[in-house]
């Protein structure tokens, strides 16, 4: 087995394990945008051998497992399901600790709390350790949740929580604890294209869902706020979706959730389907990636809905499920930003200095180095990052096509 590969098992409550990879056949890493849990399934020789001997796992005794690859923890959970056959191999399905989450049912009663409130309170009931939680900023009037899942609580939670903000968070689970993050925060900007990491590719586009104009209603039914885009419905007609915010938001806050509303259900439903792209351990459900195939015009950030990563002997491929990202509003995707005391935004063509240019954003080495200086166009900005300009050469004096710092343009 690939010598990258670490697979720990122990017994709940034990503080020390044990290495069974010499024993694994394949494992399958997987996650699904809007699921609080990662899954790790797990192919393993069930046979006594040379140097090896069965990993005697069994579910009913609290068996855990702990996955890294390359020296980084990628996964830390419970094994729930196991199945052995004839062949003498055996299959165990681990789940994280977002699985405590979704399989613990309660009554919930919260008036005048947050999401974070919800979330903090949830993983308290059920004894859930709790990484850090982003405070998001809506006093949610009422929720009561009976006989649900706390998973239920803390979605519905949330989902109000972007209603009247317009800010997504998720949870997700990392060594052993809970997190709740603010999806914007978690733009990775890995770059996948055609012809280097991309080999096979599925794209589709719907408007069966899409709305031209939102109206906002009180719970009197008097129009708060409404906003449409006349240009989009002369090409397609009328599809109004109707609302109530929550009667504590401003006037100017009404109409800023109605534009913000507007934004996101205008936006046609684009799904992008990779398979077997080669695996990039950062590149998993809700992480956000640049997508670049020329054929279909795509040359912009995707979200990953659901991955599935494969570590098979010495390889590692990923299949992925992305959509387009609609959470960037105009003013973080195209907004100017200062390099050497002067502005520049999405789109414009500048002179390349030369040097390094990295795979992502927060890529801690380059990808390459020594490139020559040449000009080039900025393809995308992340504010705030180790490398914030996404740069793309536009003749061969330079073959700079990725991230870069500040200041090695003009």
């Amino acid at each position: 087995m690939d010598s990258k590969i670490s697979l720990v098992i122990l017994k709940t409550g034990a503080t020390t394990g044990k290495e069974i990879s010499q024993l694994v056949e394949t494992i399958k890493w997987s996650g699904r945008r809007g699921s609080p849990t990662r899954t790790l399934t797990i192919s393993l020789l069930d046979d006594d051998g040379y140097k090896h001997a069965r990993s005697e796992i069994d579910i009913e005794e609290g068996y855990h497992c702990i996955f890294s690859y390359d020296g980084t923890e990628l996964f830390r959970g419970i094994f729930l399901r196991q199945s052995q056959s004839y062949q003498k191999t055996a299959e165990y399905k681990a789940y994280d600790m977002g699985v405590y989450l979704s399989n613990n049912k309660d009554t919930f009663v919260y008036e005048n709390k947050t999401a974070t409130d919800v979330f903090n309170d949830v993983c308290s009931r059920f004894g859930i350790p709790v990484g850090s939680a982003a405070q998001t900023t809506y006093s949610i009037p009422d929720l009561t949740k009976k006989k649900t899942t706390g998973w239920d609580a803390i979605e519905d939670a949330l989902s109000l929580d972007y209603e009247n903000t317009g800010a997504k968070h998720y949870v997700f689970a990392d060594k052993g604890k809970l997190y709740l993050k603010k999806r914007l925060e978690n733009v990775q900007q890995w770059v996948l294209e055609t012809g280097v990491n991309i080999a096979s590719y599925k794209y589709s586009k719907s408007i069966e869902s899409i709305k031209t104009r939102i109206k906002l209603l009180s719970s009197e039914g008097t129009v708060l706020a409404q906003t449409q885009d006349a240009a989009l419905e002369s090409k397609i007609g009328t599809f109004q979706d109707v609302d109530t915010p929550d009667e504590s938001l401003t006037t100017a806050q009404i109409t800023a959730l109605a534009k913000s509303l507007l934004e996101e259900k205008k936006t046609p439903e684009r799904t992008l389907t990779l398979n077997k792209v080669l695996g990039l351990t950062d590149v998993i459900s809700g992480v956000g990636v640049f997508i670049n195939i020329p054929h279909l015009g795509l040359n912009r950030t995707f979200y990953v809905d659901e991955d599935d990563h494969t570590f098979e002997g010495e390889l590692h491929t990923m299949s992925l499920t992305l959509n387009l990202i609609s959470e960037v509003s105009a003013d973080d995707s195209s907004s100017a930003a200062s390099t050497e005391t002067k502005s520049y935004k999405v789109g414009d063509v500048v002179q390349f200095k030369g040097g390094k240019h990295y795979v992502s954003s927060t890529a801690s080495s380059p990808a390459s180095t020594n490139l020559a200086a040449g000009p080039a166009k900025i393809t995308y900005a992340a504010k705030g990052a180790a490398h914030p300009w996404h740069l793309v050469h536009t003749d061969s004096q330079t073959r700079v096509y990725g991230w870069v710092d500040e200041g090695t343009f003009s």
